[in-house]
């Protein structure tokens, strides 16, 4: 029963995408640990790492597009939700630290010394434990997403003016955590990790420890939102993004379902950051820039809202392009991200997913229509030089005598 609930839960393009996911979190690893280098077969450490990230980054785009593409909320804010959780996992990495820092303080990390910090500040309490990092990884970011969006939804604010009230959120916080007193680390956020659950951040099988727990993260992710866009709450969010008045109109409390979709998707953003933090190294108020939370909706875009599969792509594949022309050609770079956005929204609004559904579409109407059974052996009779009424019989038979 319980594993046709979860087949229920999952469409067959999902289904795919985790079966492949498991399995990346399982070869890629191996590949880099049980295969020397030089031979036919390795994965270098440093390719691990960079589609490592590349996970995290679809992770966030799949966040985004459980409300942008399934409930028409265009939020320009989940670039902070993502580095909240990461904020969060770095302050559990700095504080397992300890007397290994410059400065030698076994409490205090090196940026609160350098900056002469007498005591470790109330909201840093308890970070030295995984459990309740973790439980602020979830809580934070989804606290945030709950109150905001309980305000927002609310008061009805919809479309241009939610995105902007969004950003606004960002860009506040971005604000914040530049400052030193704020005990975040300033301008230079935190870096100069050690260790992560006692074993080193930078050996090669913790870093393969860390790509296969976010390719599984990324997995369930792409489950819990398949289940949740292929139930009934799901239809209620796709009305909602098509009719939201005639949706209310009909009695359903719209505001509740945007604000769940809102907060699902600010937790899985936080999980996101948190993933990311250690795969990098560093985590800095720059990732509260607007302008990511914009980059994170042009990789939704391409790779097609209101799919599953389509943002996982997007993400990759656009980020696979940065991490080239920005080595290649860094001074156009950002002149291609924008024009790549401005084509997809006008030839291609239904993403890189939406046009090879097209293509299909097509490919299967050019298709010659395949003869009945009946008539192919009638054919295959007359090739033979045979009778092919004994074959099809008599399409009028004779009335009985």
């Amino acid at each position: 029963m319980i594993t046709q609930a979860l087949l229920r839960a999952l469409d067959k393009k999902a289904l795919w995408l985790v079966a492949i996911l498991v399995a990346l979190a399982i070869a890629v690893p191996a590949a880099n640990l049980m295969i020397p280098p030089g031979q036919p077969g390795h994965v270098p450490i440093y390719v691990v790492t960079l589609f490592g990230k590349y996970l995290t980054y679809a992770m966030l785009a799949l966040a985004l597009d459980l409300v942008w593409g399934y409930c028409g909320i265009l939020s320009l804010g989940h670039g902070a939700f993502f580095a909240l959780g990461g904020y969060a996992m770095g302050m559990y990495l700095m504080r397992q630290i300890g007397d290994r820092g410059v400065y030698a303080n076994p409490v205090l990390p090196d940026f609160m010394v350098f900056l002469n910090w007498k005591e470790l500040p109330w909201y840093w309490m308890g970070f030295d434990q995984f459990w309740f990092a973790a439980l602020m990884i979830v809580l934070v970011p989804g606290l945030l997403a709950f109150v905001f969006g309980f305000f927002a939804f609310r008061s009805r604010v919809t479309g241009v003016y939610l995105s902007i009230i969004t950003q606004a959120m960002t860009f506040a916080l971005l604000l914040a955590f530049f400052r030193n007193d704020m005990g975040f680390g300033g301008n230079n956020g935190l870096t100069d990790f050690k260790d992560i659950l006692g074993q080193p951040v930078q050996a090669a099988t913790t870093r393969g420890a860390l790509f296969a727990a976010t390719a599984v993260a990324l997995a369930l992710s792409v489950f819990v939102c398949s289940m949740i866009v292929n139930s009934k709450l799901g239809k209620v969010m796709i009305a909602v993004r098509d009719a939201e008045s005639r949706t209310r109109f009909l009695g359903y409390r719209v505001e509740y379902v945007k604000l769940f979709a809102f907060t699902v998707s600010a937790v899985m953003a936080g999980v996101a950051g948190a993933l990311y933090v250690p795969q990098v190294g560093i985590i800095n108020p720059g990732e509260f820039e607007p302008a990511n939370s914009i980059e994170i909706v042009i990789w939704t875009a391409v790779g097609g809202r209101g799919t599953i599969v389509g943002p996982i792509i997007g993400a990759v594949v656009v980020n696979m392009g940065k991490s080239y022309f920005t080595g290649a050609l860094p001074e156009f770079w950002l002149y291609a991200l924008g024009a790549l956005f401005v084509f997809v929204t006008l030839f291609l609004p239904k993403g890189i997913v939406g046009l090879l559904g097209q293509w299909r579409a097509v490919s299967r109407r050019h298709e010659p229509a395949r003869p009945a059974a009946g008539e192919a052996q009638a054919s295959d009779a007359e090739e033979r030089g045979e009778d092919p009424t004994t074959l099809i019989g008599d399409p009028q038979p004779k009335p009985a005598e």
